[in-house]
């Protein structure tokens, strides 16, 4: 058998080179291209040429060629040479498989049918099930197939010549199998590293074809846990003896058969392994096809590349754009205000500019890279979304980011979708940085990571040092004039600029020791689940987030100490009516006193505290006292908050200690658990940090916003919300396009107001760059909000067990609180397990009520995670689609060690 592709083209070529390597490829001859330049040469003289004619006039054209090698007529001595080969491979009284394959002639720009550039199949015929005698009409419709009109109108879309096609045929005996399969090693909806496997009873016709009942199976390549999808059949395609002369015929699956999966577990972990043999021997993602036989032997009668996204034609020439909200949303949750959108696109352009700059990426690259760093966050139906194949160019450019891959896509929640370094459709560009390097290069970027880490800690005490002086001096800034205001704004941000890349290194060196802790856990302490890591992050030096917790817990106990203050936080009144009591001196002055104390050191940490249309509790000080009222009622102290976080972490050292009895080994752990836990610490303090550049960010820009509204620019002074940070601050300066911010605003209110009522969008999803964006999403949402995201949690009338990322250990049972807004009270989350989408800091005296929390979205290192775990709350996060699965008041069991939730009554 011939293995030149250029012969006798890549389908064959490639089965030839699995049969060759043993591979269970049943025999197979080929007639090469140079059969068909030689035998149907003559009669297309006229026909190769680029043509620039209509669709029309092109398919007139096919049909012509096409009756013109219908009437060939075949050598003598070719067919003597394929019935003596047929005998070698098949029998006289067995059946083959006639394809055909497309070649392309030498010296052109195409690839060819089932290459690498053009994975493509169906452009060529096939004709199963046919005896010796009919291989040779077979054989010429096969070579009149070259001019098929659908193969003719893709080549000259594509740009070559529509006419210029040479045909190789396989022949190749029929394995007679009762149940086929085609297998995906990569998810061909988004390219996730995910075994996708369609079976049917019968042939693989009927799946490919759509003409069989078909169950799905996703596997787990890492674990080989199978996720099947299985549906009542009825329909197949095969072979009937009684109608041999027809070829393939629909048959009625047995009723016996119907109800139960095509594949056994057996059969999938064969395939499985098959696969993952095919695509190491190409070196590529693979689409194949198989057939098993009545005695289970697997037959692999196909292999070409996997048509995943990246692969496609049209998307190689315009590749979509790739987004997913699923880690932003704990920092932008909801519908996004575009005063809130601008001021968060400006943060990642300059905080990360200034990343890569740490990280030795040249300065001229980053100027070249601008309009990249530009795009890194989209706002897509007033949701924030992340342009992941921005983010994976950009982070591609940090030369010791290797070996940081996996670890970085777990923490924006990537890879427990399956898109990832493995299977991605966002990497497209196949830079250096997105591979991985051997294992002395990893080590080398190790070693490089280390070097900068010894002077981390001297950087982010001079950075927090910079950020409480500049912060402070914006404390009067509401007294100060709008020109005065505007130049303090761009002050700011110049600063910011220089200096925020600190807060986001902080996070390489994070990925860094959670790579070797999680590594060294597995090899060390063989069996051991999260909730060892997890204990071992608990306790120690608080951080400013976790002092703005207790600053608020301490409110309570001091309001506890007067009786007056005690009654009015819980007789339930309204806490602005509370707040205005207070401040008149009708409750106690202690109270009054450290509550304001509080909100000067953390006025500016609140709910939803990134989102600059949501007050912070520095502009609306009563809102400080619904969580100081829940605090109250519960009896929480300072003192048992840390307590909790102690006894995990010590809990942590002692199973540790039962676990890994080497003690050099056990030291090597605790120290990076250390290490991650002070990395954890200072990332909480610049998030807080983060949270006062916003809330001083509002107040200049609510300050201005007022002033266009006294000017008669704007109708209220809340309408600022609606403009971007560069339309206020052009008002001023002169470098607004345009005057009328009234219209503007008004425009922006109405779209915000209908997104608010629309259902969001999916986590992932895929836009065309050739379309303005609302044209894109709105056919996103025609196609059913078509994501690219993986299959995620089981979803199904029985499926009584939702799995997540286990963050907080416990086990805990109780009734579900399903919160999809913080705003409610408190006291209804008490004893009961809070249910929500995604949190922030602003829900903690919400979690505080909680027995346990339960969230769709997060990481290990998200602020759910750290949150259940200072609080000694068992928590799992990234559970897929909790909220809707989940019916509110239903009893649940949530296990914080294993990443479960069981819904014990109530599902939906």
């Amino acid at each position: 058998m011939i293995i030149d592709p250029e012969l006798v083209g890549h389908k064959f070529a490639r089965q030839a080179e699995l049969a060759r390597d043993g591979f269970p490829v049943p025999p197979l001859l080929c007639v090469p291209a140079t059969v068909f330049d030689q035998v149907v040469g003559p009669v297309l003289t006229d026909a190769r040429a680029v043509s620039t004619e209509s669709t029309a006039a092109l398919l007139t054209r096919a049909e012509e060629l096409r009756r013109r090698v219908r009437n060939l007529t075949i050598p003598s001595e070719l067919l003597d040479e394929i019935g003596t080969h047929f005998d070698e491979i098949a029998g006289p009284d067995e059946l083959v498989a006639v394809r055909a394959c497309a070649v392309p002639r030498p010296n052109q720009q195409e690839s060819g049918e089932d290459s690498a550039e053009d994975p493509f199949a169906g452009l060529s015929d096939s004709f199963l099930y046919v005896g010796r005698a009919g291989v040779t009409e077979r054989l010429v419709a096969c070579w009149a197939s070259a001019f098929n009109p659908e193969a003719v109108l893709y080549r000259a879309r594509r740009g070559h010549a529509p006419f210029a096609a040479r045909i190789a045929v396989g022949i190749q005996r029929m394995a007679m199998g009762t149940r086929s399969f085609v297998a995906f090693t990569r998810d061909p909806r988004d390219g996730a590293a995910r075994l996708v496997i369609a079976a049917a009873y019968g042939i693989g016709e009927g799946v490919v074809q759509e003409k069989a009942d078909v169950d799905h199976f996703f596997v787990d390549p890492a674990t080989g846990a199978v996720e099947p999808h299985v549906t009542v059949k009825t329909r197949s395609v095969g072979w009937d003896p009684a109608r041999h002369d027809q070829g393939p015929v629909d048959l009625p699956v047995p009723p016996e058969l119907a109800t139960e999966p095509v594949l056994t577990d057996a059969d999938l972990a064969a395939i499985a392994e098959l696969a993952g043999r095919v695509e190491a021997r190409f070196h590529a993602p693979q689409d194949i096809e198989g057939t098993i036989t009545g005695d289970g032997a697997i037959h692999l009668v196909q292999a070409r590349p996997v048509a995943t996204p990246e692969h496609t034609p049209d998307q190689a020439a315009t590749p979509a754009l790739l987004w997913d909200n699923n880690n932003v949303t704990e920092s932008f949750p909801g519908i996004s205000c575009a005063l809130t959108y601008s001021v968060a696109r400006e943060l990642y352009e300059v905080g990360f500019t200034d990343l890569y700059r740490r990280m030795g990426v040249p300065a001229r690259t980053l100027r070249r890279e601008r309009p990249t760093l530009r795009r890194m966050i989209g706002h897509l139906d007033g949701r924030i979304y992340y342009q992941l194949d921005c983010w994976y160019h950009l982070h591609s450019m940090i030369r010791c980011f290797r070996p940081l891959w996996s670890t970085w896509e777990r923490s924006l929640g990537l890879a427990a979708t399956g898109t990832g370094r493995d299977g991605t459709t966002a990497r497209r560009d196949g830079a250096p940085g997105g591979r991985r390097g051997s294992r002395l290069t990893d080590a080398l970027d190790v070693l490089e990571i280390l070097a900068r880490l010894v002077v981390h800690p001297w950087r982010v005490r001079r950075f927090l040092r910079w950020w409480d002086g500049h912060h402070a001096g914006l404390a009067d800034v509401a007294a100060r004039r709008p020109r005065e205001m505007v130049d303090a704004y761009r002050t700011l941000w110049v600063q910011v600029s220089r200096r925020w890349g600190v807060t986001l290194v902080n996070g390489i060196f994070l990925f860094t020791a959670t790579r070797a802790t999680d590594g060294l856990l597995r090899r060390w302490v063989p069996g051991a689940d999260r909730s060892l890591l997890n204990g071992l992050l608990c306790g120690g030096p608080e951080n400013r987030s976790t002092a703005a917790l207790h600053s608020a817990i301490a409110l309570a106990a001091t309001a506890a100490e007067d009786p007056d203050t005690q009654a009015a936080l819980r007789s339930g009144a309204d806490p602005g009516q509370v707040w205005d009591d207070l401040v008149a001196g009708r409750h106690g002055a202690r109270f009054l006193a450290a509550l304001r104390e509080h909100l000067r050191h953390h006025g500016d940490r609140g709910m939803h505290d990134l989102k600059l249309e949501t007050p912070a509790p520095r502009d609306e000080p009563w809102s400080v006292l619904q969580p100081v009222r829940a605090y109250l009622t519960r009896g929480l102290t300072v003192a048992a908050s840390r307590a909790a976080g102690r006894q995990a972490h010590e809990q942590a050292v002692r199973e540790l200690r039962e676990r890994c009895r080497n003690p050099v080994k056990r030291a090597v752990l605790r120290g990076l658990g250390r290490t991650m836990r002070a990395l954890i610490n200072v990332r909480e303090d610049t998030r807080f940090c983060r949270s006062q550049l916003f809330g001083d960010s509002r107040v200049l820009l609510m300050r201005l916003g007022a002033e266009l509204a006294a000017q008669g620019r704007l109708d209220r002074p809340g309408d600022v919300v609606d403009l971007t940070v560069d339309e206020v601050l052009g008002a001023f300066d002169g470098t607004l396009a345009g005057a009328d911010l009234r219209g503007l605003a008004a425009v922006r209110a109405a779209e915000r107001a209908r997104w608010t009522d629309t259902d969001p969008l999916p986590t992932r999803l895929r836009t065309d760059p050739d379309l303005p964006l609302a044209v894109a999403l709105a056919g996103v949402r025609a196609t059913g909000g078509a994501a690219a995201s993986g299959p995620g949690t089981p979803v199904g009338p029985d499926t009584d067990v939702l799995t997540g990322l286990a963050s907080s250990s416990g086990v805990v049972r109780g009734p579900a609180k399903i919160v999809l807004e913080p705003s409610i009270d408190a006291e209804q989350c008490r004893d009961h397990i809070l249910i929500a989408r995604e949190t922030d800091p602003g829900w903690l005296y919400l979690m505080l009520s909680a027995k346990a929390l339960v969230v769709e979205r997060g990481t290990l290192l998200s602020h759910t995670a750290i949150t259940g775990r200072m609080l000694g709350i068992p928590t799992v996060v990234a559970v897929d689609r909790a909220t809707a699965r989940i019916t509110d008041g239903s009893l649940i069991e949530v296990d914080g060690t294993a990443g479960t939730v069981r819904i014990l009554d109530g599902v939906r």
